[in-house]
């Protein structure tokens, strides 16, 4: 073996002939791999380095497809001999979770033979996280359809969104009776829970991420337990202060109080964690050109975090919009309409869901599961409200927003072209009419700052004067 000493100032070998032309290799023609170039020696053939060629992340393949549904069937496969003829297995969940442990195994082995490890991993991973997204959508669509499916005989009456069930009893038609009552009530007690919590879960948010501290840490930690709250421990402590102790009847204010209880925590949290994703070179932006603590949090920390903040309002509200126990216990039981808040008992719609259902009529089951569609109905419709007020993400803009922007633009240019238009200055010259008496000293400050802005003489050529000529 012999080694080559590479000389760092010229960049060729040492061993390499001295009186070689240097510029023969670089100006030599190139033609085809294995054959020798006119006027140069023949040698051995050097291939021409294959280009990289990058790996496809993502994407639909041909061989990836075929390998999906041949794992898919092949685990079948195994899962039928396995539960059928070699095993004494059975049941149909242990089937599903064999079948499909023995799919991702053998998809794994499939795509071992065309790729790498980091590949396959990669491959494997996809298939789980689809399975995963594909279970939880249908058990969505399960949940919603079936609910939709029973309550399907309510839905149609119009008398069922517009009546309450004062005057309808468990053996009357769906022809009479509705939901009216449940419906407002929700509404009145969420509304309540809501003016209750927005504010304190935005403001507590806000605090413990502005002002770290030992107090804060410790204002974290009691709300992260309060997340566990049980709900029938925020209706007792309700029913204990507000009925018990202060006297006060069951009614949707104290329902609305439970409500918040449960709600408070959650909208604290996720607000949190919002806030704590808005960059921090914008509040200090905002700091460094003389802004207060206060004005960066309301202009600049909560614009760019409202779209998170309104997704933590809807988690709080899908939270509390579905508590039935706090309810019971603090608002009590009516099969009539009351919209008064303060007097009287008021239900809501999951409390008629579960008295509805757990009747043995099948217009009653009718009713709990129409209104069970109903609730569901009146969440997606907070959900798009919320969207709607949040709008889109920091950094996107719809066209509303992108014209308000524009206007507040236009206004804060020809202010400042109007607060540095040329002529304007601090101190106006006093005219010489009003000096004398009481103005004196003002025509001598004016006198002043005319000889400060007065040019400086040139050789030959007398200062002015100090005193003015009134003087």
């Amino acid at each position: 073996m012999t080694m080559t000493v590479v000389d760092l100032e010229k960049g060729a070998p040492e061993d390499a002939p001295r009186d070689a032309p240097q510029d023969a290799p670089q100006n030599a023609p190139q033609g085809a791999p294995g054959e020798a170039a006119e006027g140069t020696p023949a040698g051995p053939a050097v291939a021409a380095a294959a280009p990289d060629v990058p790996r496809r992340i993502g994407g639909v393949t041909r061989s990836g497809v075929l390998s999906v549904f041949g794992a898919a069937a092949s685990g079948l496969c195994v899962a039928v001999l396995l539960f059928g003829e070699l095993a004494p297995f059975s049941g149909a969940l242990g089937f599903f979770v064999t079948a499909y442990l023995s799919f991702l195994g053998i998809y794994a082995v499939l795509t071992g033979l065309e790729e790498d490890g980091q590949a396959v991993r990669d491959r494997v991973m996809t298939v789980v996280l689809w399975s995963a997204g594909g279970l939880m959508f249908a058990a969505l669509t399960l949940v919603v359809g079936f609910t939709a499916w029973r309550g399907r005989e309510a839905l149609p009456h119009a008398n069922f969104f517009t009546q309450d069930m004062q005057a309808a009893g468990p053996l009357d038609p769906l022809t009479h009776g509705g939901i009216a009552h449940a419906m407002l009530g929700t509404l009145i007690m969420i509304a309540i829970a809501l003016a209750i919590t927005v504010p304190l879960g935005l403001a507590c948010a806000v605090y413990l991420n502005q002002i770290p501290g030992r107090f804060s840490r410790f204002v974290r930690t009691i709300v992260e337990a309060m997340t566990a709250l049980p709900s029938i421990v925020a209706g007792l402590m309700v029913y204990a202060v507000w009925i018990l102790n202060l006297g006060m009847q069951k009614s949707g204010l104290a329902a609305g109080f439970a409500i918040s209880v449960m709600m408070l925590p959650i909208v604290i949290r996720a607000a949190d964690v919002v806030l704590r994703l808005v960059p921090g070179t914008l509040t200090e932006a905002s700091e460094a050109l003389g802004a207060p603590r206060w004005r960066t949090v309301w202009h600049v920390v909560l614009p760019t975090a409202r779209s998170g903040l309104a997704t933590a309002v809807i988690l709080g509200t899908a939270r509390g919009i579905g508590e039935t126990s706090p309810v019971l216990l603090t608002a009590g039981f009516t099969a009539a309409l009351n919209a008064d808040p303060t007097n009287g008992p008021m239900i809501s719609l999951p409390l008629a869901v579960f008295n509805f259902v757990k009747s043995p009529e099948p217009t009653m089951i009718a009713r709990g599961f129409g209104a069970a569609a109903v609730l569901m109905a009146l969440v997606l419709v907070l959900f798009v409200i919320a969207r709607v007020i949040g709008g889109r993400g920091p950094g996107h803009q719809n066209k509303r927003q992108a014209r308000r922007a524009a206007r507040a633009s236009r206004r804060d240019a020809q202010r400042f072209t109007e607060l540095h238009t040329p002529g304007l200055e601090l101190f106006e010259p006093a005219p010489a009419s009003d000096t004398g008496g009481d103005n004196s000293l003002l025509g001598g400050a004016g006198n002043c700052a005319t000889s400060h802005n007065s040019p400086a003489p040139t050789d030959g050529e007398q200062p002015p004067s100090s005193t003015g000529d009134a003087h």
